[in-house]
């Protein structure tokens, strides 16, 4: 029955002259750069960075940092302080999206993504979930930024979990022209095109 509700309504706004007054307006979603471009931060791209220095990085340059998230974000803390079993924990970054009506809590590692970085991820976001909504929000959302992912590692890591998590990587600094045109060649030659 649902189902040819649905169907008769898609059919009539098919044919209305204002159709957005009768089709449900969906909600916002989150959408992430792949990767994120930190090339404002002025950090050279070497083998490590501190996770503490990139989060200071991005606290002094937030602006460019929020426009580098998108659209809606504001800035709420660094290093939250949230008590779980008597024991202190620290979100690296947690914003507020006045747009999707909810929390963002980023964590940001130095190193390419392993599982256990998602594990300390959900338990912040169950946590504000349980702790930080208030009446309107939409439950929070977790991003895990790290320098390096694995499709299936983030799959598997991902799959059966609530919590809406994300994982993206980021870069410090733009490939330069030498290495952005090896980059093109070995693409070419894998797909067959070859270069002259």
């Amino acid at each position: 029955m649902r189902r040819q509700i649905s169907t008769n309504l898609y059919l009539r706004a098919g044919i209305s002259k204002k159709p957005e007054l009768l089709l449900p307006q969906s909600e916002p979603a989150l959408t992430l750069k792949e990767p994120f471009t930190f090339e404002f931060l002025g950090l050279e791209a070497k083998d490590a960075v501190a996770e503490s220095d990139l989060e200071r990085a991005l606290i002094l340059h937030l602006q460019d940092f929020l426009l580098e998230l998108g659209k809606g974000f504001c800035f709420e803390a660094r290093q939250k302080r949230i008590i779980i079993d008597d024991r202190y924990y620290f979100p690296d970054l947690v914003f507020y999206n006045r747009l999707l009506h909810c929390n963002v809590i980023i964590e940001l590692k130095n190193d390419e993504f392993k599982h256990e970085y998602l594990g300390q991820l959900n338990a912040y976001v169950a946590y504000y979930k349980e702790n930080e909504m208030v009446p309107g929000d939409n439950a929070p959302v977790g991003i895990l930024l790290c320098t390096k992912k694995g499709t299936k590692m983030v799959e598997y890591a991902l799959s059966g979990m609530d919590n809406q998590l994300f994982v993206s990587t980021y870069m410090l600094q733009l490939p330069n022209k030498t290495q952005l045109e090896a980059f093109l060649q070995k693409q070419m030659q894998e797909i067959g095109l070859h270069g002259e």
